[in-house]
């Protein structure tokens, strides 16, 4: 069983940054494929950024790409989300996520494994 546990997110001023962490349990984290995730009120859960196993392919929403940074760091089980620019329709509660899998994947689907969420709050 893997647990994530999430932290970062608050509440910032448009054009400012921030930096989502999920870390994870277990001993096997190098071998998952990662993802994030974001969900405001009233909409569906999308699709942010992914990375694979080893942190050498990234996917991006198109809505982030140029902005946003996913990494990981497989020596301390943990997986970043780094926001810059952020505008306020970035709005919403982000999700790390796990997949049983070493590539990255855009599908919500495809993961496993889910953080508890943290609040990301952009005001104009």
């Amino acid at each position: 069983q893997v647990q994530l546990v999430q932290s970062g997110g608050g509440l910032v001023q448009a054009g400012g940054s921030l930096r989502l962490s999920c870390a994870s349990s277990g001993r096997t984290f190098s071998t998952y494929g990662m993802g994030w995730f974001r969900q405001a009120p009233g909409e569906e859960r999308e699709f942010v950024g992914a990375i694979n196993w080893s942190g050498t392919v990234m996917h991006y929403a198109s809505s982030v790409k140029g902005r946003f940074t996913i990494s990981r760091d497989n020596n301390k089980s943990t997986v970043y989300l780094q926001l810059n620019g952020l505008k306020p329709e970035d709005t919403a509660v982000y999700y790390c996520a796990a997949r049983s899998g070493t590539a990255a994947s855009t599908e919500p689907g495809n993961y496993d494994y889910w953080g508890q969420g943290t609040q990301v709050t952009v005001s104009s």
